[in-house]
Formats: structure tokens, sequence, C-alpha cells
């Protein structure tokens, strides 16, 4: 079975890759703390906004979807890929005398956010792998 091709699951695969890549990052600017000239980084989260401008944007250049069935939907929204994560720099409260910017206990709390985020993300994903192997089991078992 695959379980990209259920809508709920994909998000969640693609929110899991963003909260494992954005737990990298920010390890990379605690273990740079101490690093002179180093400014801490984040990954850019999803903007529902820059998702509608950049589909209006498609749609305005003429491309549109193609329906080869007549039980097909029309298209949909594209799906967002690992390729649209991007690293941003991140300016902090405080720089230090050699120009390191990064504030130890901002990470800390940016870390238990995105920790606490995927561990409800990956319960979402566990009860949803119940829920289809419940509906997978015959009747009276």
């Amino acid at each position: 079975m695959d379980t990209s091709a259920i809508p709920i699951l994909a998000m969640l695969k693609q929110r899991l890759g963003y909260l494992g890549e954005r737990q990298r990052v920010i390890a990379q600017n605690v273990a740079n703390a101490d690093t002179p000239g180093y400014a801490p980084r984040d990954v850019k989260a999803f903007s529902f906004d820059a998702a509608m401008q950049s589909q209006a944007r498609v749609a305005a250049g003429g491309v549109e979807p193609v329906r080869t069935a007549a039980g097909h939907l029309a298209g949909g929204p594209k799906r967002i890929s690992s390729s649209t994560v991007k690293t941003v720099k991140q300016l902090d409260s405080e720089t230090t005398l050699d120009g390191n910017s990064v504030v130890l206990e901002d990470q800390m709390i940016k870390m238990s956010e995105a920790r606490m985020q995927y561990d409800a993300a990956i319960g979402f994903y566990q009860k949803s792998m119940a829920l289809l192997r419940m509906a997978a089991r015959p009747p009276g078992r």
C-alpha cells in the first residue's frame, strides 16, 4: 500500500521533514554558539499566503491543469517539496563583542517547540496508521 497517495499522510510526511530540518538548523546554531561572527539561522516556515500567490502566478501565466477523464477533479494545489524549505538568517536580540548573535536560551526554546510539534505530528501519524489498520481488518477480528 502506497501511503503517500493518502493526502493527510503526505502532509504529515512533509511536516515531519520540515521539523527535522528545523531541528538540525537549531542544533547547528547551538553548536556554533562560540563561533565568532556566527548569526543564528532558522528554517523558513510554510506560508499559506505565499502558496496562494504562487498558484495565482501560475494561473496568470496561462498554465492550467488538464482533466484527462470526466471523473477526475480539476487541478489541485501544488505539493510542498523539501526543496522549498530554505534556511533563513535570523538576528537575535544580543550580539557579543566577537560578532556572534546566538542566544542559547532562545535556541533552546525553539528546539523545545520543534520537539513538541514533532511529537504531536508523530502521534497523529501513529493514530492515522492505526485507523487504516483497523479499516483493513476483516469484520469480527
